[in-house]
């Protein structure tokens, strides 16, 4: 459904960093199918990256690079520069200077909540540029706020958010992720709860959580950009939560009792334990599903002042859940490509993009998701995809 007027597209070159990782290559795997996409696969591993060009365009240019050194002379021929590398939570901006001093447009895939706050710091120089800086075009906040503003659309007031992302245990899982996950466990997490401010602890606030199927996940208090950005651009009057569970009690539980340590102040952070936790949680892949999970809850008033509520749902089968981080930064390099670059300027990418952008690769991909209301006599109505890309 995108490869309409392919003769009027303009070619478009991304440089994506990272695009070995788990995120990047899943990345460069849908923009070498995209039409008028032309790659530069960047990242530390030249064997890496030359297998994957292998196997998804043998036109790819091969660029090996440290993302830690890099300078604006290695964006070179980049009409886009793309980083899917991480973990953000302890991340530098050498590739943002890099990229504005070069005068190429930037887009990341960041889910550090201090990161992403920072972001404004490079607004004016990214207006100098003429470039648009954008960060966390990934399941938050992109996708997320895209969600939310189909929910509430028209409502007069919120009062509650929940965002919940629960993957598969059989997904697979890179170093980068676990490094981000475990930079907060156990540290103290602040979060909108009860119409204000409270700190709670990284992984802690552990409850279950069910889906629309019947199935139930663990669920844990997660840092990420939406605990500020939800609560600064939706104003929820009660709470304004995310959350996260891994799909097998004993790897989820089991976390939240290793984040005692952490806690109690007998070890600064778990992180330093990357490696070999993530070797531990690999012995257990056989187990556990497939199946990943995104979920949105909403509540609060319509426009005639009567409670609503609100939930939508996502469903990846077949370990195509970690496609869905990537699918915002999929639809912004359309836009490049199509003539409909987003604004000069530095920023998150919080409502940069609409749920009608995703369909198309929902559907290609064969991820599932719908929308659930309640409405003020309390009748549930359920909402297909296609009636919200039409509205």
């Amino acid at each position: 459904m995108h490869c309409f007027k392919i003769y009027e597209m303009k070619p478009v070159t991304i440089l994506i960093i990272g695009a070995g990782g788990v995120f990047g290559s899943r990345l460069s795997e849908l923009c070498a199918r995209e039409p008028a996409v032309r790659l530069i696969l960047a990242g530390r591993r030249e064997d890496a990256l030359k297998a994957l060009a292998a196997s998804i365009d043998p036109d790819a240019i091969i660029r090996p690079l440290d993302r830690d050194a890099l300078t604006a002379s290695d964006l070179t021929g980049a009409d886009l520069v793309v980083d899917a590398a991480g973990p953000f939570q302890s991340s530098h901006d050498k590739v943002i200077r890099a990229a504005i001093e070069a005068g190429v447009p930037y887009i990341d895939l960041a889910d550090g909540r201090a990161f992403v706050a920072s972001i404004g710091q490079y607004a004016a120089d990214a207006h100098t540029a003429a470039v648009p800086i954008l960060t966390g075009a990934s399941s938050v906040p992109a996708l997320s706020h895209a969600v939310i503003d189909a929910l509430v659309d028209g409502w007069s007031r919120i009062d509650d958010l929940r965002v919940g992302i629960f993957p598969g245990n059989r997904a697979p899982r890179g170093l980068s992720v676990v490094q981000a996950i475990l930079s907060y466990v156990g540290k103290p997490v602040r979060v909108w709860r009860e119409g204000r401010w409270q700190g709670v602890p990284g992984w802690g606030m552990t409850h279950r959580w069910s889906l629309p199927d019947g199935s139930r996940r663990w669920a844990s208090v997660c840092d990420t950009p939406d605990q500020d950005l939800l609560v600064a651009r939706y104003h929820p009057t009660r709470s304004a939560e995310f959350f996260a569970g891994l799909e097998l009690p004993l790897l989820h539980l089991g976390l939240a009792l290793l984040a005692w340590p952490v806690r109690l102040g007998l070890l600064h952070s778990l992180r330093p334990f990357a490696r070999p936790l993530l070797w531990a949680a690999q012995r257990f892949l056989p187990w556990g599903s497939d199946v990943g999970y995104m979920e949105i809850h909403a509540r609060g008033l319509d426009a005639k002042g009567s409670t609503v509520s609100a939930r939508w749902t996502l469903r990846a089968t077949g370990n195509r859940g970690p496609y869905v981080p990537i699918l915002a930064a999929m639809a912004l390099i359309r836009r490049f490509r199509d003539g409909n670059a987003p604004q000069p300027g530095a920023r998150p990418c919080a409502g940069e993009l609409t749920l009608a952008e995703f369909a198309g690769d929902f559907e290609a991909l064969g991820i599932t998701t719908h929308i659930a209301r309640n409405n003020p006599s309390g009748v549930q109505q359920e909402i297909a995809m296609d009636e919200v890309v039409a509205a």
